[in-house]
């Protein structure tokens, strides 16, 4: 008896132990919890489809209300993905630090915080742009949390159908203005989901025994290294074609031309400079860095030539 009870008083202290250690969350841990790095990048491409449907500066009250509206549902996909995500993350060393896998927000909190960000976007862009961009705002929303996220866990397609998500921005931005799904539209729709999965697939390469951990079925894990890099090639070869075709059907310039034409031949070059590589985590590195610099430039680009 007094051996049991030693072991359960042992027990009931390591468990207050662990339950001490837990830092309180801070506001740097709420902020993360939205992701504001894919927060910032996605609004890149929203401006980029505003400023393009405008022919130049938007409307700037209309422009601060859709950006703060595609914000907030950015913000929410983010912050219900980390929430659905919780215990995958505690697998993963490079998210079981986060603050709902590590606990130091209640994924209750974190449930809460993301339904009402997803009401503030509705109303925001329902209200101060048109239902049209809510419509987009929430088509994004439920392939991002409703879709791909829980697919993460059953089939490596997971990449290239998060990408709808991903391409909902830009279109926010264009039908904020034009209250209607034009060509330009659907063509920023086309580039951005042609654009995603050579990034996101280079950067599952880099995290690959990451997901190996946490049992993700993402296309390096289930059909390695060379079936990825070939997948990511045929994409980034139709992203080429693709991002040039805005120049036939918007008011880019040359400007725009040039600069996409230059990209994505950069592009493939590096995309095809994968199939020799000796070191392929180097690789996937950096063709994930200039993915990000393609997109900013991309976008620049955009933007600068209607001024022209």
């Amino acid at each position: 008896m007094d051996q049991q009870a030693t072991y359960e008083e042992s027990i009931g202290t390591e468990s207050s132990m662990q339950i001490e250690t837990v830092t309180p969350a801070t506001w740097r841990d709420y902020l993360h919890l939205t992701k504001p790095g894919i927060t910032i990048s996605n609004l890149m491409t929203t401006f980029t489809g505003m400023w393009l449907a405008a022919k130049g500066m938007p409307d700037l009250k209309l422009m601060i209300f859709t950006l703060l509206g595609s914000a907030f549902f950015i913000a929410s996909g983010a912050t219900l993905n980390n929430f659905y995500d919780r215990e995958l993350d505690q697998k993963m060393k490079r998210t079981k630090n986060r603050a709902i896998a590590s606990g130091r927000i209640h994924p209750r909190n974190a449930l809460a915080i993301g339904i009402a960000l997803l009401v503030a976007g509705l109303i925001v862009l329902a209200v101060f742009a048109n239902p049209l961009a809510a419509v987009w705002g929430l088509v994004g929303h439920i392939f991002y949390v409703l879709i791909y996220t829980p697919l993460k866990r059953v089939t490596s397609l997971n990449t290239v159908i998060g990408g709808i998500s991903g391409a909902a921005p830009p279109v926010i931005g264009w039908v904020a203005v034009t209250n209607s799904m034009d060509l330009g539209a659907w063509l920023l729709f086309l580039i951005l989901f042609l654009w995603q999965p050579p990034h996101f697939l280079a950067l599952a390469m880099m995290k690959v025994e990451d997901y190996r951990a946490g049992g993700i079925p993402m296309l390096p894990v289930v059909k390695g290294f060379y079936e990825t890099k070939r997948q990511m090639f045929f994409y980034g070869a139709a992203l080429l074609p693709a991002s040039l075709l805005l120049y036939h059907h918007s008011e880019v310039g040359l400007l725009y031309l040039a600069t996409a034409f230059v990209l994505g031949l950069i592009y493939l070059v590096l995309l095809m400079q994968g199939f020799k590589t000796e070191d392929d985590l180097a690789w996937a590195k950096k063709l994930f860095g200039y993915s990000l610099i393609y997109l900013t430039v991309l976008c620049g680009a955009v933007i600068l030539s209607v001024l022209l």
